[in-house]
This record gives C-alpha cells, structure tokens and sequence, in this order.
C-alpha cells in the first residue's frame, strides 16, 4: 500500500481507518452540549403538551431514549473510545413557535478524549424517540439542525459555536 501524510487523526499511514491512541492523553474533565429541534403541528405539539399522545410518556420516553444513547455511542460509532460519563442530562423544551421542541443534550466527563459525539447521540436518538412516540399524530414530524452548542477541555480547548441566524 502507499503511504501517505494525513492530519486526519483518524487514518493511518496507509489511509485506513484507525481508532485514535489517547492513551498518552491525561484525563480531564470534558463537557459537551448539543442541541436539535423536532417541527410538528400546533395540534400535534398541544397533544403531547397535554399528555394526550396514543404511546404515553413522550417527553419522558424521548429524555431517556438519550440518555441510553449517548451511553451506547461507541457501539454505535466505529471509531468512539467507550468513555466513562458522569452526567447525561437530556432536555426537550416546549417551543409553542416552532412549534415542537428543542433538545438539549449535556453530557460530562473526566476523561482522555471529548464527549461530543455522545451528546449528538444523545440528541438524535432522543429526537427519534420523540417522532416514533408521536407518529401516530402525525407523520410528517421533521427532526433538524442537529449540533454542537459548546465544549470543554482537551487540547483543541474550548468551542463555543456562534449564533445562527435563523
């Protein structure tokens, strides 16, 4: 195979695919915060407001479908180190504008590598839950705009994503 130069972190000398080595890495507290939003219906949203929603517990359903996804990340991406989290907090705040909901992932750490990929996990699998739990009211529930908000520690520092213009 031919051997090329990357600075991809995540290829090899040859261009394969490859699970970083943290081990010479120290451990510090990392925190990373993602957020989505769901669209729905005024009539849909108001069911769920209302606890009137065919499947049950919506919100709580969708909170902790997060929160188990964002502990599976590194089975559900290839090339995730499996990390020990210390906090997964999942949000779905009412946005009666939209309407629907925006969710919110926080998720800590004290660890060699960042915890984003596990709030964005935590993020799109809550909001999967949520249209799965609601799809009996309506199908055309539209998941979007699913990012990192901000995150700390490690050695590319703090990120802080600007304001997006909507």
């Amino acid at each position: 195979m031919q051997e090329f130069e990357s600075k991809l972190s995540h290829l090899d000398r040859t261009g394969e695919a490859q699970m970083v080595d943290v081990s010479e890495k120290k451990a510090n507290k990392r925190e990373a915060v993602a957020q989505g939003r769901i669209r729905m219906k005024k009539a849909t949203f108001e069911a769920i407001q209302a606890g009137n929603a065919p499947k049950g517990d919506v919100l709580g359903t969708a909170r902790l479908a997060g929160i188990m996804a964002a502990k599976q990340t590194a089975n559900l991406i290839p090339l995730c180190h499996p990390l020990p989290l210390h906090k997964v907090e999942v949000q779905a705040i009412p946005d009666p504008q939209l309407p629907g909901y925006q969710i919110r992932a926080t998720v800590v750490t004290k660890a060699e590598t960042g915890v984003e990929m596990e709030a964005l996990t935590a993020v799109s699998v809550a909001a999967l839950t949520l249209y799965d739990m609601a799809k009996a009211l309506e199908k055309s529930l539209q998941i979007q705009d699913i990012r990192l908000i901000r995150k700390t520690g490690g050695k590319s520092g703090d990120y802080e994503q600007p304001q997006i213009e909507r």
